[in-house]
């Protein structure tokens, strides 16, 4: 059965953080936005990031000043605008003489620190390794390092945050809804919905933007009239996550002979996440799994640098994630630019297409793919997001370590380790998720531990979570704590108990 038709002015396709943050953008400019997404939110390359706010380092070695430039100030915005789940974080970099000079990378981090203005991260710095906590853990061949900030954010998080925002500015957002065919009719899109459940819904909009992701070219050319007239490049990216091999709070950036880096960075108090790998991809981006000799190489290059070894034994867990990066001559993946681009077909109602990106630059992005779609939509209001917080963010001061002391004190019967990660995940909206509820006592059933029926509620209810793996991988990180039958046993707790009513916008 098809349900009666919807109109609207803006279709998003794509529930990762371009769409997601596309359609909070256009809604806050008072626009009638629905956003569709085949699977959940951030259900791919948006939950599969290094999950760091950075301006790219390594991206002055191939002269894109511009993206660095670009990225460096969307830090500060970023650490404004969601403290709970955006934070700083320091790097130290071990210098390799034969694999990039001195003076090299103190003129890259000179230019690091000054492309943009910074006001909350400090400076970066030379150190001595010998001497510096970051130095302990690292072979006594590393002698001489650099400290620079960046930032870390929970990806997946960030992303339901900015769909969370838009519907409280009245978008809709369809999850598990895929947009199966859109044609140009009587002055506007007429598009196809269809459920997981096999639901079909129509739809009218005045414009329409394509943001799939990896899936930008194939909805291109599976469901709309048109071409693209560019390409996107899909780079696998993977992960490795091994038992905390630190205990300070500093990340590390590893160079390897081959010129890539990766990343060895403090995870959920109890890991380190090891990353990224560059490969070139050519299958379904939504299966996309580590391969056995991308865990043999993070392994390996960790290991060059720590006294203890990494191996591939000690991995409890492991992601990958399909970048669509635009396509461009190099014959490198790593080098291939992480910068964005559009494609504007407005033979008639408009249609935009968004090309690469990555999750440092997605509100500017956004901001300027709804400028794009302004004069198709006469809208007159310009962009607002620059000084606006993401729901939770508003906090006293930006401070996040003062807020949490605040909630200790105020609920002194709930345990810290779940209050702390509670306050990371909800900021200022944690009273939504707690209800009236004092102590733990009062949230509920523990389904699993440190997981409560209050909290599953609220994500059923507010967030769109319909699944285990959306409850215990995407909203928050409980699987990694968990024992392995901890999403079959969530499973079945869901299947036994139905799903609350949806709250209604606000």
């Amino acid at each position: 059965m098809t349900e009666p038709v919807h109109e609207c002015d803006l279709l998003v396709v794509g529930g990762g953080i371009n769409g997601a943050g596309i359609a909070r953008d256009a809604a806050g400019r008072g626009l009638k936005v629905v956003l569709c997404e085949q699977h959940d939110l951030a259900a791919h390359t948006s939950s599969s990031s290094t999950k760091l706010i950075h301006g790219g380092l390594r991206y002055l070695e191939h002269y894109e000043f511009r993206l660095v430039r670009k990225a460096l100030a969307e830090r500060e915005v970023l650490l404004d605008a969601a403290p709970h789940i955006v934070w700083p974080l320091r790097f130290v970099l071990p210098h390799e003489p034969h694999l990039r000079p001195a003076w090299m990378i103190r003129a890259g981090l000179f230019l690091y620190d000054h492309l943009a203005r910074r006001r909350r991260l400090p400076a970066s710095e030379t150190v001595d390794l010998r001497r510096h906590p970051a130095g302990v853990p690292l072979r006594q061949t590393e002698r001489k390092g650099f400290v620079y900030s960046d930032g870390w954010v929970d990806d997946a998080r960030l992303v339901v945050l900015n769909a969370l925002d838009a519907y409280e500015r009245g978008a809709q957002i369809l999850t598990r809804s895929r947009c199966t065919r859109i044609v140009r009719e009587h002055g506007g899109w007429s598009a196809t919905l269809v459920a997981a459940d096999g639901a079909r819904r129509s739809l009218r909009a005045r414009a329409v933007v394509n943001a799939a992701g990896p899936w930008v070219g194939g909805f291109l050319d599976q469901a709309t009239p048109i071409r693209a007239r560019r390409a996107v490049r899909l780079v696998k990216g993977s992960h490795i996550i091994v038992p905390r091999l630190f205990e300070h709070g500093f990340a590390y950036i590893f160079q390897n002979i081959d010129r890539r880096i990766i990343f060895a960075i403090p995870y959920q108090h109890e890991f380190t996440l090891i990353g990224t790998t560059d490969v070139e991809y050519h299958g379904d981006p939504a299966r996309a799994t580590i391969a056995t000799d991308e865990v043999t190489y993070l392994c390996e290059l960790a290991s060059r640098y720590f006294t203890r070894a990494v191996t591939p034994a000690e991995v409890v867990s492991t992601y990958s994630g399909v970048r669509p990066l635009l396509e461009d001559e190099s014959s490198d993946p790593s080098s291939v630019t992480r910068d964005y681009s559009f494609e504007l077909d407005d033979d008639g109602p408009a249609l935009l297409s968004v090309f690469g990106g990555k999750i440092t630059t997605y509100r500017r992005l956004a901001e300027e793919a709804v400028g794009e779609l302004a004069p198709a939509l006469a809208l007159k209001s310009g962009p607002w997001t620059h000084a606006a917080t993401l729901p939770g963010g508003d906090m006293p001061g930006k401070n996040f370590e003062a807020f949490l002391a605040a909630l200790a004190a105020h609920y002194p019967q709930i345990g810290a380790k779940l209050l702390e990660r509670l306050a990371r995940a909800y900021g200022t909206r944690l009273a939504n998720v707690l209800g009236g509820a004092r102590s733990e006592a009062e949230l509920g059933e523990p389904v699993l531990p440190g997981l409560y029926v209050a909290e599953i509620n609220y994500l059923r209810r507010s967030e769109w979570a319909r699944t285990a793996e959306d409850i215990l991988w995407r909203r928050s990180k409980l699987g990694l704590h968990l024992k392995p039958d901890a999403a079959a046993v969530l499973e079945g707790w869901l299947e036994r108990h139905p799903e609350p009513a949806p709250a209604a916008p606000r």
